[in-house]
């Protein structure tokens, strides 16, 4: 994906872009590429390879909510700062929080914010169960992270009441099989399931969306070693 079809499907996504905002993402791709170098950010280096599998894909969440409407955005597990830092840069009004386990990567994201002088963005070196933020987000969000049982888990106590959290997948085979369950014991609903697939080369891509109910009890999130043992 080059960068006039990056603009082109962009469009598809109901999504404008600025020239500036566009300088932006090609001063983000470059950072990535030069800290990728001393440090593992990701695999794909190929600039219209980021283009179409980080930054459109980052935004394909458009498809799902209308992200002019969201305040407040949670960022789980964020890794080199998808989808937080495209979705920050397109929709600067948004407050983005972007967590990750890992300091290196948390001083890429802080280097990248400073860079390109992003207000109402943080970067905050946690695990997601020791983050204690609770019900303070309209939308929390998770790009191919961990099985969706376990991410609704980690998610749920972050989300506003009424807020959602939405899993960005790729395929999801047998994930949702007993997620009425865990839902319950987490005073959520699945809301709603977008497929779709990437623009040129259409690989599939999966939206799984959940709508917080009422007040998640205070013994979610467990420790991550039960969550994996013993998933709801």
């Amino acid at each position: 994906m080059n960068k006039n079809e990056f603009i082109t499907y962009l469009k598809d996504l109901n999504i404008q872009i600025t020239d500036e905002q566009l300088n932006m993402f090609d001063t983000y791709y470059k950072m990535l590429i030069e800290y990728n170098k001393v440090m593992n950010l990701t695999g794909i280096t190929e600039e219209k390879d980021v283009y179409l599998k980080h930054f459109y894909d980052s935004l394909t969440l458009n498809l799902s909510i209308n992200l002019e409407n969201i305040n407040t955005l949670c960022d789980m597990g964020s890794g080199a700062g998808f989808p937080g830092i495209p979705i920050k840069i397109l929709f600067p009004n948004i407050k983005v929080t972007l967590i990750d386990s890992l300091q290196k990567r948390i001083n890429f994201l802080n280097d990248v914010i400073a860079k390109l002088n992003l207000k109402d963005i943080e970067a905050i070196h946690t695990r997601i169960e020791d983050f204690k933020k609770r019900e303070k987000y309209d939308l929390v969000v998770a790009r191919a992270v961990a099985k969706t049982n376990t991410l609704i888990e980690l998610a749920m106590p972050l989300t506003k009441i009424n807020g959602y959290f939405i899993a960005l997948k790729a395929n999801i085979n047998d994930e949702l099989n007993n997620i009425d369950s865990a839902c319950k014991k987490l005073n959520c609903k699945l809301d709603s399931i977008k497929e779709f697939t990437l623009p040129i080369e259409n690989s599939k891509r999966t939206l799984i969306k959940f709508k917080k109910i009422s007040k998640t009890d205070e013994k979610y999130p467990r420790k991550f070693e039960q969550i994996k043992k013993n998933p709801l």
